[in-house]
């Protein structure tokens, strides 16, 4: 199951740069993973300092 960006995302960036596969782009008014391409890894999930990403 691909990690996901809740509402609580506040378009920092941080996970961005973490993510080995580029899944994470910057969206509406947050950042994105695509579910495509994520491989579950959890480094976004690991930087995010409001704890907005979910796996």
């Amino acid at each position: 199951m691909a990690y996901t960006i809740n509402d609580g995302c506040i378009s920092c960036g941080a996970c961005a740069p973490e993510c080995p596969v580029g899944a994470i782009s910057e969206g509406d008014g947050k950042y994105v993973i695509d579910e495509s391409a994520c491989i579950d890894c959890g480094s976004c999930a690991a930087t995010c300092p409001t704890g907005s990403i979910e796996g």
